[in-house]
């Protein structure tokens, strides 16, 4: 049991000779216990050195060596769900001694990347993506009669999915070569777990079992209504021992659970699974944060880990300013104690939007309705339908899943529904966690006001704003810290679509939205450059655009978001169809996939700091003055 981050490379022989998987296949079993305590150790030391996620990969040491053990990766394809628990994958595929770059610019992804390995089968960020995945490359495989085995690896979270469900329901009608393993860290039937439970599971996934269990089907299917009684009596046996008869109910072969610890268990049992035909589901019972204490002992909030440096154990802790996900917290706590009829929603993220005190204070009006951002949006749709005023907690990309449900369930009925977007900006965790498109997909929906606070203090009243207003609201907000304002506690309206003029300048008018006006606020400076806090990007402060319009040789729009549909394409439609004399300069996310960095310099690398922001419209302005000497030349 470790208990401590090592802050210096552990010696790990066995795990430095294994370059990839085959050179795994080639220990003995008895060697895999250390094997399992080397990578463990690795893990500790290289999180700490970067951060990460680490308590997920931790539960799956002795899982991921026992897939790569008896599967012939990357022969055989091993599809990962979320990837949080993907690094000792990672580092027994190649990529140990990369593995300091994680999170970092062209070094190692946070998550599975087809163009980083060819083990990386399917790209992922998202939950419950792996079976219908897998499924579809089981059949790819079966059509191209290739010998290929196909595993799946989900978490009891992301199974919750409608998305998972339905993958499993077609896996059965197709018949599909394919393995799916269920890793269970809820500990929820961890009495299942013991001699009998292991014992059953070897039994289940035996090839003596399932070789009598298919004689016995072609013998009894010739008497009549012999096979369906034995059917149902297997059923009645295996339900009072393990917890599956759902998934045998769906057409999938249940076995376990079983100990995800257990390497000789694991690597018995799917040795006898591996060659089987058809669908099968394997339950398997393992701990977030296995070996390490801290760890273990809370998981949810090791889930993650930030860079340990040398000399931060020895640091006194310095107070933490609020972060905007804490002030939505604050608020949400305070509008439920004036409003009975709030009611809170979040998708599985009741920590990293801070519903903890929500949660605790209100547990009867607070819904984690798990991994299910669709339902969440319709569950609001309902409450609002009755009365109710729900508040959703989600983050930006993963309201992209819920998009239909807000158009459909939400925006067209105009109902009360607040959407709180947390992690509306660019992430290190790259592109699949990054913020970079809820503007645009949000714009264009009727019925929806938006907002982007610029500081602490504007969260709150916007949040306020979006809770009172009579239809749907989103209020979208990055990671982190603001500026530091002081934060009102009176929570008052904001008038609906009214810009906030924050430094008077010439000839430059730089709009920005949401966390975009600090950077622009610094180049206004060196500019001498009006700056516009726009603060609704739906509707737009029509008056002050057409004001600006007229006093002012160029508009620069400034967004956190990309460029194709957001803020900045709102202003350049509505100075088209009013036909304004004015030039026009929109700066936002390029149209491509950020890769991961630390998120002030994926920013720079856009243009979005200070001195992007300068040298864009410096560059503006050089080419506006050639265009216009040219036309005073001509005749």
């Amino acid at each position: 049991m470790f208990t401590e981050i090592p802050l210096v490379r552990p010696l790990t022989p066995l795990l430095d000779s294994i370059v990839e998987p085959a050179a795994l296949r080639c220990l003995e079993k008895h060697q895999l216990p250390q094997v399992a305590e080397e990578l463990r150790h690795y893990l500790l030391y290289t999180v700490g050195q970067t951060g990460g996620h680490f308590g997920a990969g931790l539960g799956v040491v002795e899982l991921t060596i026992a897939l790569h053990y008896v599967f012939d990766t990357p022969q055989d394809q091993l599809v990962w769900d979320v990837g949080h628990q993907t690094y000792p994958h990672k580092i027994l595929t190649g990529r140990r001694e990369r593995m300091g770059s994680l999170r970092q610019r062209d070094g190692i992804a946070p998550f599975p990347s087809r163009d980083e390995s060819p083990f990386d089968t399917f790209g992922v960020g998202h939950s419950s993506t792996s079976i219908s995945a897998a499924l579809g490359m089981a059949i790819a495989a079966r059509m191209d009669q290739r010998a290929q085995r196909t595993v799946a690896v989900i978490g009891d979270g992301a199974i919750t999915a409608g998305m998972a469900f339905e993958a499993l329901n077609h896996a059965a009608d197709t018949k599909a070569d394919m393995l799916v393993v269920l890793n269970d860290n809820a500990m929820s039937i961890s009495k299942n777990v013991g001699g009998l439970a292991k014992y059953f599971a070897r039994i289940l996934s035996s090839r003596l079992y399932l070789s009598m269990r298919a004689g016995s089907k072609r013998l009894l299917s010739r008497i009549p209504h012999a096979w369906e009684l034995a059917k149902r009596t297997e059923e009645h046996m295996k339900g009072m021992v393990v917890p599956g008869t759902l998934f045998d109910e769906l057409g999938l072969n249940y076995m376990g659970p079983i100990d995800g610890h257990d390497l000789e268990t694991l690597v018995t049992t799917l040795e006898n699974i591996r060659d089987l035909k058809g669908p099968h589901f394997l339950h398997v019972i393992t701990q977030k944060g296995k070996g390490y204490g801290p760890a273990e002992a809370s998981p949810v909030g090791t889930h993650s880990l930030t860079k340990i440096e040398p000399t931060q154990q020895n640091d006194k802790k310095v107070p933490k300013a609020p972060s905007y996900s804490n002030i939505f917290g604050r608020w949400l706590v305070d509008m439920a104690d004036q409003e009975p009829r709030l009611v809170g929603i979040t998708p599985a993220m009741r920590e990293g939007s801070d519903m903890i005190a929500f949660s605790e204070k209100h547990p009867d009006r607070y819904f984690d309705v798990a991994i299910a951002e669709q339902h969440a949006v319709t569950l609001a749709a309902g409450f609002a339908c009755q009365g109710a005023m729900p508040v959703v907690a989600i983050y930006s990309t993963f309201l992209q899943r819920a998009y239909d449900q807000l158009i459909h369930d939400v925006a067209i009925q105009n109902l009360n529904v607040l959407f709180a977007i947390d992690r509306a900006c660019l992430l290190e965790d790259g592109p699949t966690h990054s913020g970079a498109f809820d503007l645009s997909f949000l714009r264009c929906v009727p019925n929806l006001l938006i907002m982007a606070p610029s500081d602490e203090n504007e969260l709150r009243q916007m949040l306020y704003t979006g809770f009172m207003h009579p239809g749907p609201a989103a209020v979208r907000y990055p990671r982190g810290t603001g500026p530091g304002v002081e934060i009102v506690a009176q929570m008052t309206q904001l008038a609906i679509g009214k810009a906030r003029l924050s430094r008077e300048g010439q000839q430059v008018a730089i709009l920005a939205f949401g966390s975009m006006l600090a950077p622009a606020l610094e180049a206004g400076e060196w500019l001498n450059a009006t700056v516009v806090d726009m603060r609704f990007v739906k509707p737009l402060d029509e008056a002050m655009l057409r004001d600006l319009s007229l006093s002012h040789s160029i508009l620069v729009t400034v967004e956190e978001n990309t460029l194709a549909g957001g803020a900045g394409s709102a202003v350049n439609e509505f100075i088209a169809v009013s036909n304004l004399p004015v030039s026009t300069l929109n700066l936002g996310i390029p149209d491509r996939f950020v890769a991961q960095d630390k998120p002030a310099q994926m920013l720079a690398d856009c243009g979005l700091n200070a001195a992007g922001i300068h040298t864009a419209i410096t560059a503006r302005l050089a080419a506006l003055a050639t265009t216009e000497s040219l036309q005073a030349l001509r005749p």
